[in-house]
């Protein structure tokens, strides 16, 4: 079965780093676009990056300058480096994948990794 398994979040200072990891496995599966989500408590869910399948980058206004991006397609993996992080980028972090199951066109979501930003 197709999964995306994420990791890397925790708790970290304003100012400070993390770096999380998104994994892709299942049988038959092909990854086309990826990105990362995320989901503040009362907010809906935003965008925070998308990488095309040959690694070309967009970044939410947000965290352009202090995320990236980037892609591992050898390994159906995804990484995304935060930097000097805020406060107000607390939120549950997902990843996503547009892939093909044995040819069928599936999104596919991980469950979250929860990043906090706080002193």
């Amino acid at each position: 079965q197709a999964q995306l398994v994420e990791s890397g979040g925790g708790l970290v200072q304003p100012g400070g780093s993390l770096r999380l990891s998104c994994a892709a496995s299942g049988s038959g599966i092909s990854i086309n676009a990826m990105g990362w989500y995320r989901q503040a408590p009362g907010k809906e869910r935003e965008l925070v990056a998308r990488i095309t399948s040959i690694g070309l980058p967009n970044y939410a206004a947000s965290v352009k300058g202090r995320f990236t991006a980037s892609r591992d397609n050898a390994k159906n993996a995804l990484y995304l480096q935060m930097n000097s992080l805020r406060p107000e980028d607390t939120a549950v972090y997902v990843c996503n994948a547009d892939a093909l199951i044995f040819n069928s066109p599936r999104r596919l979501w991980g469950q979250g990794t929860q990043v906090t930003v706080s002193s």
